[in-house]
């Protein structure tokens, strides 16, 4: 199997992301909160990435906001894809009077932007970890509740569907047996792309104050604590900034590969 340069280059940065989340105990060389020298120190041999606004190291602010970034991105993501397209694939399979309750249900969410219902939910609910991953996971749901029935209304008219529905399978089995097989593909590039919305999500809310709260660091949180920098010509702001945007597009160069191999296998067996 001959790995593309652009999909060796993501699964580098992805893996060295994660791997850092993983590891940040024990790699990062200060404690979270711990004020080791003075404001916006530049970068020396003691801090490799300087200091932050309270003279908090960078570089380790950088692995332990990964860490809690990466950490709420993923779990958000796994909830939404397992509401969303659990909820896509019985409504598809089901049909009728259900299909049509769920779909306008989702309708009515999706109507109301999802910031806005974002900042609203939280304003009135304690802003905690669990709070932000149920929160963004539920919102997120709905997109992956669209992709996922279009997807599923398409394969259950199919004739192997119908061949199972002959033999007298179950609603289960043809949607684990049948149907997700054959979704993988646009499911698993969609991944990337909810994976990415949440963490841009996120750095969105903590930007805004509603996200991560102080003295635990995202890198959305470290943009709005370093912003005023900027106008000193403080680049500390731009380190995490330039850690989501690396992040995203790593992730989405894996994605378009597993897609487009996907897409060959599929296309391979149908030939």
């Amino acid at each position: 199997m001959r790995i593309p340069v652009s999909a060796l280059i993501g699964l580098f940065f992805t893996g060295l992301f994660f791997l850092m989340a993983i590891f940040a105990p024990w790699i990062a060389p200060y404690g979270m909160a711990e004020v080791v020298g003075n404001v916006w120190e530049p970068a020396s041999d003691r801090f490799w990435l300087g200091t932050d606004n309270i003279g908090r190291d960078l570089l380790t602010r950088m692995i332990w906001g990964g860490r809690t970034t990466i950490f709420i991105a993923t779990l958000a993501t796994v909830l939404s894809f397992t509401l969303g397209a659990s909820l896509g694939f019985t409504a598809a399979v089901i049909g009728g009077w259900v299909d049509q309750a769920m779909s306008r249900s989702i309708d009515l969410i999706m109507s109301i932007p999802p910031l806005i219902f974002a900042l609203v939910v939280l304003s009135v609910m304690p802003v905690t970890t669990p709070v932000l991953i149920v929160v963004m996971g539920l919102l997120d749901s709905t997109r992956v509740y669209r992709l996922s029935r279009a997807v599923a209304v398409d394969i259950n008219v199919m004739d192997f569907v119908e061949a199972a529905r002959l033999r007298g399978e179950g609603r289960g089995w043809i949607i684990f047996r049948e149907i997700l097989p054959n979704a993988l593909s646009p499911l698993v590039a969609e991944l990337g792309l909810r994976f990415i919305f949440a963490v841009l999500f996120l750095s969105t809310l903590s930007f805004l104050g509603l996200g991560v709260q102080p003295p635990a660091s995202d890198w959305g949180g470290m943009v709005k604590e370093n912003k005023e920098g900027i106008v000193f010509g403080i680049w500390a702001a731009l380190v995490p900034a330039g850690a989501i945007a690396a992040l995203a597009i790593s992730v989405n160069l894996v994605a378009d590969w597993i897609l487009n191999r996907t897409s060959d296998l599929k296309g391979g067996r149908g030939g």
